[in-house]
C-alpha cells in the first residue's frame, strides 16, 4: 500500500502522519505543495494538520488553491483514497471533496486535549478496525472545528452512514457532535482529531493506530 502525505507552508502534523502511516506497513513518499502531480501507484493521499498557509482567509482555502489540489481531486475523482485530519479535512471542505464546512469552535477557544470519540460506523476502509458505537481516545487541537452543514446535508448524512466519529460529550458545538465524515463512495474521510497523535505508546494513548492498521490491511488486501 503506497501513501503520499502532503505538506504546506504551515503544516505541523505532516511527519507524524507518515511515521503512523509507516508504522501501519504503508509505503510512505512526500509531497510538496507546489508539486503538480503525484507519484505514480498511490492508493492513499494524506493531508495533515497544521495550519496550511496560516489559515489566513479561511483555513484550508489557500491550500485548495495549490499546485497540488489538481491532483488530489483527480485522485479522488477516480476511486483513491484521501484522509484529512484537522487542517486537512478543512482542505477537504474547501476543495467540495467532503460537505460541509468547519467554523469558529463555541466559545471561541483553541481546543488542545484528548477528546473522546464514538465510532459512529465501521463501514469503511478507515473504520473497520473499530466497533461500532466503540468509545476512543484521540487528541484534539483546533479553534475552527465546528463542523456545520445544512439539514437536507445532514440528513444525508445521516441516512448514508456517512458519520464516521462523534464526540461524546460535544466539545466545540458541532452539529450533531460530528468530529468525522466520509464521502459518497466512502473513500474519502475528514476528521478533526488527531489519530496520528494516538498511535504510539511512547506518545501516548494507541486508539488512534487501529485506524492506520485497518486502512493499510484494507487497501493491502484490495
Amino acid at each position: 500500500m503506497k501513501a503520499a502525505v502532503v505538506t504546506f507552508p504551515g503544516s505541523n502534523c505532516d511527519r507524524d502522519l507518515a511515521v503512523a502511516l509507516e508504522h501501519a506497513g504503508a509505503q510512505v513518499v512526500r509531497v510538496w505543495h507546489k508539486d503538480a502531480a503525484l507519484p505514480e501507484g498511490i492508493d492513499l493521499v494524506g493531508v495533515p494538520g497544521g495550519f496550511s498557509y496560516g489559515d489566513y482567509l479561511r483555513c484550508g482555502a489557500i491550500a485548495a488553491q495549490s499546485p497540488i489540489a489538481a491532483a488530489l481531486r483527480t485522485h479522488a475523482a477516480r476511486g483513491g483514497y484521501v484522509l484529512g485530519i484537522c487542517n486537512g479535512f478543512q482542505v477537504l471542505t474547501e476543495l467540495d471533496l467532503l460537505p460541509g464546512a468547519l467554523m469558529r469552535n463555541t466559545g471561541l477557544t483553541f481546543l488542545c486535549k484528548p477528546a473522546t470519540l464514538t465510532v459512529a460506523t465501521r463501514d469503511s476502509a478507515f473504520t473497520e478496525g473499530y466497533q461500532a458505537g466503540q468509545q476512543i481516545s484521540i487528541p484534539v487541537a483546533h479553534h475552527d472545528g465546528n463542523y456545520q452543514i445544512e439539514p437536507d446535508g445532514l440528513a444525508q448524512l445521516r441516512d448514508q452512514d456517512r458519520v464516521a466519529f462523534t464526540y461524546a460529550p460535544s466539545i466545540n458545538g458541532s452539529v450533531g457532535d460530528i468530529a468525522g465524515v466520509l464521502s459518497e463512495n466512502r473513500r474519502v474521510l475528514g476528521m478533526m482529531p488527531h489519530p496520528e497523535r494516538a498511535a504510539d505508546p511512547v506518545t501516548g494513548g494507541t486508539d488512534g493506530a487501529a485506524l492506520f492498521r485497518g486502512l493499510v490491511g484494507a487497501l493491502t488486501q484490495a
